[in-house]
């Protein structure tokens, strides 16, 4: 919003970051680094900060060759040509991104490449290894683990270790960017904060970080065209950049370009909206066999649309000589008979539980009433399973040139089952147009003075995507956009604060969200901690009589998934109490939120034996 007016600040900072996720605690750090005094706001409650960096795999691409690893991201991109300045300051990050993490995150960087050198696996790392340069390409690790949020904790360390220079509000959207109609310098930020709008000011620089679209079906609609598509990531992600920078007159760019991940093509399970996707790698084991064998995905008119047996790239399949995400299907389902479903009942148990997923299967005895049941037409649906089964008996898929071992027919005789699928959404690129210094540009390719921009919000990806891209870009983006924003500014005049402002709001105390937390203990108790969990960590108390028995397990502190991540919260106290052990066995589908709390009980036990 415009301000032509006089108008009252509630406080005033150097830099202002809105989005506390991989992009925006990288930025919020080099910008204090840089002696500013930093406000770092998020949408989401404390332990839901994050965005996506907190639910991926905690991936970052690299590679040391830049000439190579320029010519793999060039072919991702092609036929698009991704803008010059940009580009070319990931593929530069991205090859030096092992001195990255050792003079900025502090660790040596574990070379994924290398870990599976080690040992036989079906695991790679490059997804187009097709595609010239892609030998270059490798992904970082801060350890020899994924999908723990290591990177993320570590991350959020590095904004907590600078509390003297960064403030943080969790649960305070951004509403409006403040800005200047005459001069267009992009002034400060109106922040929902304990209900009551707040005008921010920053002197330097205002970074956006956001995130993208994932979660907001009006988006989805207008951008990719879909009804609805389900997100993997933070629930946060609300296109809350996008209103901000079409307010501005920023130009925005790649809004159609969009990641998924999943089953097939980039499916999971058909859950309500606005609940994030059942996809996890972990299931990966059960997923590749559900393509084996007497089992076909049928589009919205109960017809297959692509290869059931190829492996997806981030959602992307194989089309005509290159690799595209398929149209979406607003209602996909999964059509198998028992054959199959026995075969998928009797797989091993792991994380994902696949009696899990077949709770969700429709039974009927004959296909007609399924498709009846599934809202398909019977003819249509039979047609397909004769086809199928036709292609299966000749050994040859002449639809989908579907590997000829995976083909098997249905039964004659039902039952036959469906499950409900979707489309999942793992992320969007789109957001505003930027330049090499991360400074947002309008219409005319002209930077909007004091606005800046990094990691999903805006990424220089525009076709192809290959793992661990974005999350990269959120460590390289997110330091130049830090550094920018808090450069000295010369380019208002000095009368301009006596013009525009009424001065500062007296009665407004802007403290930060971050704060230690003490909490008591009574004779017998004691504090345990743990980081392990998804969350920001986990507090507990232990109670424990006279012999060292444990009495009572309290849970002081959590901020796991709202999903298995509370189930285990709920569970796992009364087991270690039940069992007077912390070494019980973990919630199924909650493995590192009961790794958390099973740590933290131990710490807890530990103290009590000093």
């Amino acid at each position: 919003m415009a301000k032509e007016h006089k108008f009252q600040w509630d406080a005033v900072y150097d830099v202002v970051v809105v989005g506390f996720g991989g992009a925006g605690a990288t930025a919020a750090r080099f910008a204090a680094d840089k002696g500013a005094k930093v406000l770092l706001v998020d949408s989401a409650p404390e332990g839901h900060e994050g965005g996506n960096t907190r639910y991926a795999g905690q991936l970052v691409g690299a590679g040391t060759d830049y000439d190579a690893l320029k010519k793999y991201h060039e072919s991702l991109a092609a036929p698009l040509k991704p803008d010059k300045e940009p580009f070319e300051n990931l593929i530069r990050g991205m090859a030096n991104m092992g001195e990255y993490f050792e003079k900025y995150l502090g660790v040596k960087a574990v070379s994924r490449k290398e870990l599976i050198a080690k040992k036989p696996s079906t695991l790679h790392v490059t997804e187009y290894p097709e595609l010239p340069g892609a030998d270059s390409y490798d992904h970082y690790l801060v350890h020899e683990g994924t999908g723990d949020s290591a990177l993320w904790k570590l991350l959020r360390q590095k904004v907590l270790d600078r509390l003297d220079k960064i403030d943080v509000w969790y649960s305070s959207p951004a509403k409006h960017l403040i800005q200047d109609g005459f001069s267009k310098v992009v002034l400060g930020v109106q922040i929902e904060r304990d209900q009551v709008l707040r005008n921010i000011k920053a002197n330097s620089g205002i970074v956006l970080s956001t995130g993208g679209f994932e979660n907001n079906k009006e988006m989805i609609q207008i951008f990719l065209q879909s009804p609805y598509l389900s997100p993997i990531g933070s629930l946060y992600n609300k296109g809350d950049g996008i209103k901000l920078l079409e307010e501005v007159n920023a130009q925005l760019w790649n809004m159609r370009s969009f990641e998924s991940l999943g089953q097939f093509h980039g499916l999971s399970l058909r859950q309500k909206e606005g609940v994030r996707s059942t996809y996890t790698n972990r299931g990966y084991a059960f997923w590749s066999e559900i393509y084996k064998g007497s089992s076909i995905v049928v589009g919205d008119d109960g017809t297959r649309y692509f290869d059931e047996s190829q492996r997806n790239r981030h959602g992307h399949i194989y089309n005509h000589g290159d690799w595209v995400v398929p149209l979406n299907q607003n209602h996909p389902y999964m059509i198998f008979d028992q054959r199959k479903y026995d075969e998928l009942a009797n797989e091993p148990e792991g994380d994902w539980k696949v009696p899990h997923y077949l709770d969700h299967a429709i039974k009927c005895n004959t296909i007609v009433d399924l498709a009846k049941t599934i809202n398909k037409k019977p003819e249509i649906l039979t047609n397909t399973i004769e086809e199928f089964n036709f292609m299966a008996q000749q050994g040859k898929d002449y639809a989908y040139h579907r590997d000829p071992q995976t083909l098997r027919k249905f039964s004659k005789k039902g039952p036959y089952y469906a499950i409900a699928l979707r489309q999942n959404i793992l992320n969007t690129q789109g957001g505003g147009r930027r330049d090499g210094h991360a400074q947002v540009l309008d219409p005319s390719n002209e930077p909007i003075p004091h606005l800046y921009e990094a990691g999903e919000l805006g990424s220089p990806f525009v076709n192809k995507y290959t793992g661990g891209g974005n999350i990269a870009d959120c460590l390289i983006s997110g330091k130049i956009a830090g550094e920018n924003a808090a450069a000295d500014k010369n380019d208002l005049p000095e009368s301009f604060e006596n013009i525009f402002t009424a001065g500062i709001n007296s009665n407004f105390n802007p403290t930060s969200d971050e704060a230690e937390c003490h909490y008591e203990t009574s004779k017998n108790q004691y504090l345990g901690f743990s980081s392990k969990g998804m969350g920001d960590g986990v507090v507990v108390r232990t109670t424990i009589d006279e012999q060292g028995k444990i009495k009572k397990v309290e849970i002081l502190k959590q901020s796991e998934s709202d999903d298995y991540g509370q189930k285990a919260v709920k569970e796992l106290p009364e087991k270690i109490v039940e069992q007077n052990s912390y070494e019980v066995d973990a919630v199924s589908g909650a493995s590192q939120t009961s790794r958390a709390i099973k740590e933290a009980v131990k710490d807890s036990l530990d103290k009590a034996k000093r």
